[in-house]
């Protein structure tokens, strides 16, 4: 049997491909450029390409009974946040604080999957490694953009912010162990 998705959790992609969608609809009542048109259009069909992955063609591969973190306990809070904090209080807008929020806790799901299991595939912890580690270019983003043209989001910024922090057990155990070629477990 061929093991896709070892230790991925359905429900953090399932939270990626909300956030998604929450924030690229503007992909139909703005038009920025081919090139963002499209990137919006595959990351919105890749993700729910790899949702259908999980749950038909290698159904087997995904252990429910693992990936039990209850996504309403993140969606209610994260719906909170962008009614109350957005830069601008129309729908468009109120949905892009969501993304935002929501993408900053998509990770718990896979990461209290890590908890309940105790250890992961190297493969499983190097595509973690590359969820986290695209973060550390939003700062390099953020640093550039704060100094080039003195623009700062702070819901971008706060949120990523959490989103790092969230990472940082999990980085410590990867960096101390699954790069020097030991298999990732948490500690005892």
């Amino acid at each position: 049997n061929l093991l896709l998705f070892p230790g991925i959790s359905f429900k953090t992609q399932l939270l990626y491909a909300i956030v998604f969608c929450t924030r690229y609809l503007d992909l139909f009542i703005r038009f920025v450029s081919i090139y963002n048109t499209l990137m919006k259009i595959f990351f919105i069909g890749s993700s729910f390409y790899i949702l259908y992955l999980m749950k038909v063609q290698f159904k087997a591969t995904w252990d429910p009974n693992l990936d039990t973190l209850r996504i309403e306990y993140l969606l209610g809070p994260c719906v909170l946040l962008a009614i109350l904090f957005n830069y601008e209080f129309v729908p468009v807008e109120i949905l892009w604080a969501f993304s935002v929020y929501l993408e900053a806790v998509a990770i718990l799901p896979q990461l209290f999957q890590l908890t309940r299991t105790g250890e992961a595939e190297t493969i499983t912890t190097h595509y973690l490694f590359a969820l986290g580690g695209y973060r550390a270019l939003y700062l390099l983003n953020w640093i550039y953009r704060y100094f080039a043209e003195n623009h700062v989001e702070w819901i971008v910024v706060i949120a990523g912010l959490v989103q790092t922090g969230l990472y940082g057990d999990f980085f410590y155990v990867y960096v101390t162990r699954v790069l020097r070629g030991r298999k990732f477990q948490l500690p005892a």
